[in-house]
């Protein structure tokens, strides 16, 4: 790579017509992402049809734009409402809501804003000067490393998460249960359907999420009594200085999440898990781990720098080997294939204006969007100076429109209910959410991966070790799922409390 391919991507992002391009993608893409039951994927699939007439070059950038837009508005919910516009934005709804309601929502948006910025910059740096040796170590990715890496993420909600790690068990399981409803891809059989036809596609994760978080919040905050009296907050641009002066001392946590994020992205789905597992590594190595769930500014900054570094590394594979990363990457592969272009690594040397102008473009619309967001952050802050006693309509009826826009279905409406009751329960019995969202998202992944695993070693389970990298991330989660038990024998063998805060982080 030479310097002379990265001014040729610059002098094709940085002209007038490529700019208004990103700004207006940036603008549609955190709409669509505000919107619950669209999505990224969605929303660039839907615009794909109005850039075929579009020079290539131009025509990626406004999708890519479309895709960090969505990234950015899936926070917004997420921190406003506690409804995650994204799978990725779940875990930025356990510290970001909280500050809402406290009336830091300003502070709660400035930190994930920045933080997807800086996740993103850390990501295509990465992408910038190592793409092809990056795209040969996701080529050595099979099922045995996807399925270990899986496994790695749920064991670490168990040894990481905090809390009691029986219900997490217990959380994780019905996930997995949940999400095995509906087709069995391999077979054909129908699984525990009981007959009824709409769930043959088994239980859609938007809709499962709305219904957990969305209405099972509301459903906790009417029997609390609702408020007529709005959260009052910064609405001045003050509040976004005065919130990048905090920043700074979570850089451990920025490097972490970094590196997390773009490990994770290059297998599909992985912003998903990304955000979960770097959420549980800032809880496990802050100074205080009892303030994350109630408000923690950290436990914002861990998920959101996590998920964009991972969405931007799930373009790297579609750029290099033609295998998309994300559904939005497969979505833009369809794009390059009807733009006459064939991803892979001849790429580079037929379309070099096109790679290098795409990745020059993940520079330029990441500062546009991150600009963009936050000029209006005290607006969004200045949503909750609403009573929510006038708000609570407006979700449920939002909520309500996401989860019939998934399948066009009244069907969906009842399940969200269905799952805000569900919601409301675990909420009550003091079990957590999370692995039960993780498991519903990655359960149909981490079944294939396995049963596809298996099939390759003819039913033996040494795959998983007998391979180098699944091996080494087989063993780790093996330690992560005993932590609880090691953990305190441990202390007791060095004669030290059974428990205490784990201070490493500052």
């Amino acid at each position: 790579m030479g310097l002379e391919n990265i001014f040729l991507g610059f002098q094709q992002a940085l002209t007038q017509q490529n700019l208004l391009y990103a700004a207006i993608g940036i603008i549609l893409g955190t709409i669509i992402g505000v919107l619950p039951g669209l999505g990224g994927a969605n929303g660039v699939a839907i615009l794909l049809p109005l850039t075929l007439r579009m020079p290539p070059t131009s025509a990626i950038i406004l999708l890519t734009s479309i895709y960090w837009g969505a990234l950015f508005g899936g926070a917004i919910t997420s921190v406003l409402f506690n409804i995650p516009g994204e799978p990725w934005s779940v875990a930025t709804t356990f510290d970001g809501y909280p500050l809402a309601r406290q009336g830091k929502s300003g502070q709660a948006l400035t930190a994930a804003f920045t933080s997807s910025f800086v996740g993103a910059l850390f990501a295509t740096v990465l992408i910038t000067f190592f793409a092809p040796l990056l795209a040969d170590v996701a080529l050595r990715f099979g099922p045995p490393e996807i399925f270990s890496i899986q496994l790695l993420t749920f064991s670490a909600f168990v040894g990481l998460g905090g809390g009691d790690p029986l219900k997490t068990v217990v959380s994780i399981a019905i996930g997995f249960i949940l999400a095995t409803v509906g087709l069995d891809i391999v077979t054909g059989q129908l699984r525990m359907t009981f007959g009824v036809t709409s769930l043959m596609q088994g239980f859609d994760f938007i809709i499962a999420v709305i219904g957990l978080f969305g209405i099972g919040e509301i459903m906790i905050s009417v029997e609390e009594g609702l408020s007529f009296k709005g959260v009052r907050s910064k609405m001045n641009l003050h509040v976004v200085l005065d919130t990048w002066k905090i920043l700074p001392r979570y850089w451990r946590t920025f490097g972490r999440s970094c590196f997390i994020g773009f490990w994770m992205g290059f297998k599909p789905g992985g912003a998903t898990p990304a955000s979960f597992m770097s959420y549980s590594f800032a809880k496990r190595f802050s100074k205080n781990p009892d303030r994350f769930g109630k408000g923690e500014l950290e436990g914002v900054v861990a998920p959101e720098t996590a998920a964009h570094a991972a969405g931007v590394a799930a373009m790297l594979p579609m750029i290099t080997l033609g295998i998309p990363g994300s559904p939005t990457a497969a979505v833009m592969l369809g794009g390059l294939i009807i733009w006459g272009l064939q991803p892979g690594p001849l790429l580079f040397k037929e379309k070099p204006e096109f790679v290098w102008g795409l990745i020059a473009s993940m520079y330029t619309g990441n500062i546009l969007g991150v600009l963009i967001v936050l000029a209006f952050v005290p607006f969004f802050a200045a949503i909750l100076r609403i009573p929510f006693a006038i708000l609570t309509p407006l979700i449920v009826v939002l909520c309500a429109i996401g989860s019939y826009a998934v399948h066009n279905a009244m069907i969906d409406v009842w399940y969200m209910l269905l799952f805000g009751v569900v919601g409301y329960v675990f909420k009550k019995l003091d079990y957590p959410l999370a692995p039960l969202v993780l498991a519903l998202v990655l359960g149909d992944m981490a079944e294939n991966a396995l049963r596809q695993s298996l099939i390759m070693s003819q039913g033996t389970l040494a795959i998983f070790f007998i391979r180098p990298i699944s091996g080494v991330i087989t063993a780790l989660a093996i330690v992560f799922f005993l932590m609880p038990v090691i953990t305190p024998w441990w202390r007791r063998l060095r004669g030290l409390p059974a428990s205490a805060p784990a201070a490493r982080e500052t």
